[in-house]
This record gives structure tokens, C-alpha cells and sequence, in this order.
């Protein structure tokens, strides 16, 4: 099994910008061997967005930062073709990335059903009763509907929700990524959270 490009000492992280700019442009050209570099480039800001992710969780150790941020970068280098505009494109695609890998994460320790409470998922979006007294895999998976419901009548406002609560991305960073205006990303932000409260209290 491969492991994740470690920044350190003499790596492409220590490059300038266009260091950067020059992988994501291979990247877009479908040159797998620029992955490992720009992975390496923009480690410590993957790792964080990562580690966003472990702090929506409590009680439940088993999927640790270091082995989301491995499981997204063997997810990534499963596609033949990264289609990554810029670093905060790139970022917002290992976020929907790890969307994806929680929700299988989850939809596994369900089915393993092996007593006990696997915690509690800390989700902004979803100050309801329900879902802070729910199984954090409930949780997860109830999320996980909800946004391919999301996805299917309101494609951009799930981008947005990939890139904020995933991705944890602030409004400027979403509105590079996705190529709108921060205005744009407030709005649909704003009817994202209230579409996915009103679903998952439907769900919960």
C-alpha cells in the first residue's frame, strides 16, 4: 500500500507558488506522477482539513486524521484523470473525497453493529435533538442521503457544503474553488443549512 507523500525536508512543499500551480497544471493534463508532489505540497493544509473532519466526531478513535488523510490520497490516486483548476479547486476535491470515505466508513461500522455507542458526530448543520442523541454512523449515513437528495435537485449547494462542512473551506476559499462569487457562496450556504436541517429531521 502506498504511502502519503510526507512533507519535510527538500520536498516540493519548500517550493515557491508556481511550484504549486505547475502540478496542478500536470494534474489537469492526467500526469499521475504530479499527485505525489502536490500531495506533498499542500500535506500540512490537507492534513488540517482532515483533522476538521476528526473533530466532528467524539468517542470514536478507530479513523484517526492520519488514516482519513491516507484513505483520501489512495482515493485520489485511483482516478485516472484529476480535473484541478487550483489549489483550492484540488482542496475542495479531496473534501468531497473524504465525503465519500466517511460515508462508506460509516455505512460499515452500521452493518458491523458491535454493541455499544460508537460516539456522536459533532454536525453544525444539524442542531436537532435527534441527531445529538442519534449513532454517529446514523448520523453520517442519514448525511450522506441527504446530500445525494441535495445532489440531485441542488448540485452547486452541495459543492458548497463539500467544500464549508467537509472541506471546512471559509466562504473566499469555496468561491475560488467552485468559480462564484463569496456573495453566491453566503446564499447558498444559507439555504443549504436550512435544506439539510429540515431533511435530516425528517430522517432522524
Amino acid at each position: 500500500m502506498a504511502d502519503v507523500p510526507v512533507h519535510g525536508a527538500g520536498s516540493a512543499a519548500d517550493g515557491i507558488p508556481s511550484t504549486v500551480g505547475r502540478l496542478l497544471e500536470g494534474l489537469a493534463r492526467g500526469d499521475p506522477a504530479a499527485l505525489d508532489p502536490l500531495v506533498a505540497a499542500l500535506y500540512e493544509e490537507l492534513r488540517l482539513v482532515a483533522r476538521r473532519q476528526r473533530r466532528r466526531w467524539r468517542g470514536d478513535d478507530t479513523l484517526g486524521t492520519t488514516a482519513l488523510l491516507h484513505e483520501t490520497y489512495l482515493k485520489l490516486r485511483q482516478q485516472k484523470r484529476i480535473g484541478t483548476e487550483s489549489r483550492d479547486h484540488f482542496l475542495a476535491l479531496a473534501s468531497r473525497a473524504m465525503r465519500h470515505i466517511l460515508s462508506a466508513y460509516a455505512e460499515q461500522r452500521r452493518t458491523l453493529k458491535r454493541g455499544g455507542a460508537v460516539g456522536h458526530v459533532l454536525v453544525d448543520l444539524t442542531t436537532l435533538p435527534a441527531a445529538e442523541n442519534a449513532h454517529a454512523g446514523d448520523v453520517l449515513m442519514a448525511m450522506e442521503d441527504a446530500l445525494r437528495r441535495m445532489e440531485a435537485s441542488h448540485p452547486r449547494q452541495c459543492r458548497v457544503v463539500e467544500c464549508r462542512f467537509y472541506g471546512g473551506l471559509s466562504v473566499e476559499e469555496t468561491a475560488a474553488a467552485l468559480a462564484l462569487s463569496p456573495r453566491t457562496i453566503k446564499r447558498d450556504w444559507a439555504f443549504a443549512q436550512a435544506w439539510l436541517k429540515r431533511a435530516l429531521g425528517e430522517m432522524l
